[in-house]
């Protein structure tokens, strides 16, 4: 039976830390959209120091911030976004559209269309984190979506000079020096300078996630893509030092990331907690991985694989790093998961930053029900029918009268009795069911 070597805060605490957030967007999105610009400005003023007039980067500012990375730097960028540009070109190469004809004179069919308008959150007050460009840009440049606004909030007091080369080539068409709960407000519901799309993606905080999740449904989302999560499964085939990187590698991300370890092995359970505790001393973020650890930091000890794939699932995190004797039986049998990384010689940053699969992954048990961004979350895949022959178009009509009518939908019947009688010429009385056709 498992057990828990080391515990994280309480559900309880968790719930009502998410309700004061809960609260705290809904009223500020409500200002957003009463106040429009006067209300972002007063945000970004407020919550990241920030003032200007316009938002909106210029061409000339968007080409300063590019001309103070190395030539190194562009081309680190570059590398990373053609993984990203590849693997996401590979996906796209799946959604096919399709044409069937289900019954003689009948075609049926859907086609994928991407969104017009999308709007590409990449987070940055902590950390200028650029890999976020490319996992949305050019994931929806690679979908086809038309108009791609992408916001991230200023970093030291201006726009983040790599998150803006990264926008930029990555193929964004609006770039805008806004982050938090303002930048997805002003994209979601627009403003006076800032028309509104059609849907948002990115990570980011609980606050950005929150204020996602509230705009649902006036917008779409990608998903629930909130705080970090990792979860590391392994047995006695790794050391305490990898799986302690592994942890904290995620842990650092912010106060509220979870980080778990999932083993078989009480050895390496013990030897994990206090390898966490040497690596603490020595590093750099260990402010901010040091609070997420002693808070949302778990070591969980299973009797065996069995039960902790069960675990794995119930758990559902965003993260997966999975190191065993036994990896390709996870990666056949775990369900609920954000994205998977295999071996030892693999691990989350490389996913995070450039191999090439997105970063951008459910978290809060959402794996439950969906996958990461990936291009489909840009398509829209929309069906289409026509009907070729009087004989088609008698036949269905005839099944469709008489079960519109079985429902008690007169006004159904008649869309199919009035193309009975023209096309199948036969009388049928006004909101009545159509007579079985002979069959020919």
């Amino acid at each position: 039976m498992a057990y828990q070597l080391k515990s994280s805060k309480p559900v309880q605490e968790r719930q009502e830390a998410q309700r004061q957030i809960r609260e705290t967007v809904e009223l500020i999105l409500m200002d957003i959209e009463k106040r429009g610009n006067k209300a972002i400005r007063e945000l970004s003023i407020n919550f990241d120091n920030y003032d200007r007039r316009d938002y909106r980067l210029s061409e000339a500012e968007i080409n300063s911030c590019m001309k103070r990375l190395s030539r190194q730097d562009i081309h680190d960028i570059e590398f990373a976004q053609e993984q990203v540009f590849n693997f996401a070109r590979a996906q796209k190469a799946c959604l096919r559209d399709l044409e069937i004809e289900t019954r003689p004179g009948v075609i049926l069919g859907h086609k994928n269309i991407p969104i017009n308008a999308v709007g590409c959150y990449v987070p940055g007050g902590k950390y200028p984190l650029l890999a976020s460009a490319h996992m949305s840009i050019i994931t929806a440049n690679v979908a086809g979506c038309s108009r791609i606004i992408s916001c991230a909030p200023p970093f030291g007091g201006e726009p983040a000079p790599a998150i803006v080369a990264a926008q930029k080539m990555a193929g964004a068409t609006e770039i805008f020096a806004l982050g938090g709960i303002q930048a997805i407000g002003a994209m979601a519901l627009g403003t006076d300078t800032l028309a509104p799309v059609d849907m948002l993606v990115g990570p980011g905080n609980a606050y950005v996630a929150e204020a996602k999740r509230q705009l649902f449904g006036r917008v779409g989302i990608d998903l629930f893509a909130g705080p970090t999560e990792t979860l590391v499964i392994a047995d006695d085939t790794v050391d305490a030092e990898i799986c302690a990187t592994d942890l904290l590698g995620q842990a650092e991300h912010g106060v509220t990331t979870p980080a778990i370890l999932l083993t078989n092995s009480l050895k390496l359970a013990k030897e994990t907690l206090t390898e966490i505790e040497r690596l603490l001393e020595k590093l750099p973020t260990a402010d901010v991985a040091r609070q997420s650890w002693k808070d949302y930091g778990e070591i969980i000890v299973c009797d065996s694989y069995d039960e902790m794939l069960a675990e794995a699932d119930s758990i559902a995190s965003e993260h997966v790093q999975v190191m065993t004797d036994r990896d390709d039986w996870f990666l056949e049998n775990l369900t609920n998961f954000g994205a998977l990384f295999l071996g030892p010689r693999t691990n989350v940053a490389y996913g995070d930053k450039v191999i090439g699969t997105n970063h951008t992954l459910p978290t809060q048990k959402a794996a439950r029900y969906t996958g990461g961004l990936w291009v489909g979350k840009f398509m829209k895949t929309c069906t289409w029918q026509k009907v070729l022959s009087d004989e088609a178009t008698a036949e269905i009509g005839s099944y469709c009268s008489r079960l519109s009518l079985l429902e008690g939908f007169a006004g159904h019947a008649e869309q199919a009795n009035i193309r009975v009688r023209r096309y199948g010429n036969t009388d049928v009385p006004y909101a009545t069911p159509a007579p079985v056709r002979e069959k020919v």
